[in-house]
């Protein structure tokens, strides 16, 4: 089967090896198959979203020898289609608005439960408010998120059977209940990962989604979506993360070293892969001696 695959980054940083070994099973998947690779920036967070991410990570690719069809998906020109989507979701009485903020959910949530994302889950507050009081807090412009009615949406045909297929594995049972009442769309921007991801997967006619283990438990949220939406599901692998020397994932926001960095210090392409399909992390990377 000639695979559609994806690699979607948020440009809130500078790719590192972690990205740089989910990139290549994406690609491998595809080249391998006689298939499509493409790239999408998952932008919707203008304010940690910036341009010159944007053009750095295009650089670092091609640098590494990828291509890719143009133009390539932004996210944040594309609101409308994600409002669409929420409307749709709306219309079904499948949404709700929060106006609740992190501190009232925590003071709400006493003994909080976790998201398998590692979000609290949400006590429903805001779902259970007076009807007129909601009328009048929407018609005041008091600001608020939209939150999917877990419960109803469960209530969907066909939604208590669903599962995705990982790749190597088979059918898994769709947990999307974990989550709870998800926020689709926030305060500040306006659609949500959860949703944005499922909308494009479906638009660009991905058949493999290629990523890391950290994101497997959203599947089952994801499978939910696509289901009520009418979007085609497609299949799973979820590959492992990469870790530094001590154990912890590479992450931006730990300060993992760039694709960048590895380039001014004299790693050629060939090292950068051949270290990331290793999985050797920071290790690797800080003696300069990843070879094939």
């Amino acid at each position: 089967m000639a695979e559609i695959t994806r690699f979607a980054p948020s440009p809130t940083g500078h790719l590192h090896l972690g990205h740089v070994a989910s990139v290549l099973h994406a690609w491998r998947a595809a080249m391998e198959s006689g298939g499509r690779f493409i790239l999408r920036v998952e932008d919707i967070d203008t304010t940690r979203c910036r341009p010159e991410f944007i053009a750095d990570l295009y650089a670092d690719l091609a640098w590494l020898g990828l291509s890719w069809p143009q133009p390539v998906r932004r996210q944040s020109q594309h609101m409308a289609a994600y409002r669409t989507a929420l409307d749709r979701l709306a219309a079904h009485g499948l949404l709700y608005p929060c106006f609740c903020t992190r501190r009232d959910i925590a003071e709400a949530a006493g003994a909080p439960h976790h998201a398998p994302d590692g979000a609290v889950v949400y006590p429903g507050t805001c779902r259970h408010m007076d009807p007129a009081l909601r009328a009048e807090k929407l018609a005041a412009g008091a600001p608020h998120a939209l939150r999917l009615d877990m419960a109803r949406a469960l209530q969907w045909p066909g939604a208590d059977v669903l599962t995705w297929h990982e790749l190597g594995e088979g059918p898994q049972p769709a947990n999307a209940a974990a989550f709870g009442d998800v926020v689709l769309a926030r305060r500040d921007v306006p659609a949500s990962y959860h949703l944005c991801v499922t909308h494009d997967d479906a638009l660009q006619g991905i058949t493999l989604v290629t990523r890391g283990a950290d994101l497997r438990p959203a599947t089952g949220l994801h499978r939910l979506l696509q289901h009520i939406m009418g979007w085609p599901a497609p299949r799973y692998s979820h590959h492992a993360l990469l870790c530094d020397a001590d154990g912890r994932r590479l992450a931006k926001r730990d300060g993992a070293p760039s694709i960048r960095s590895m380039r001014v210090a004299g790693m050629t392409p060939r090292q950068v892969c051949a270290a990331a399909e290793r999985g050797n992390g920071i290790s690797a990377v800080s003696s300069g001696t990843a070879s094939l």
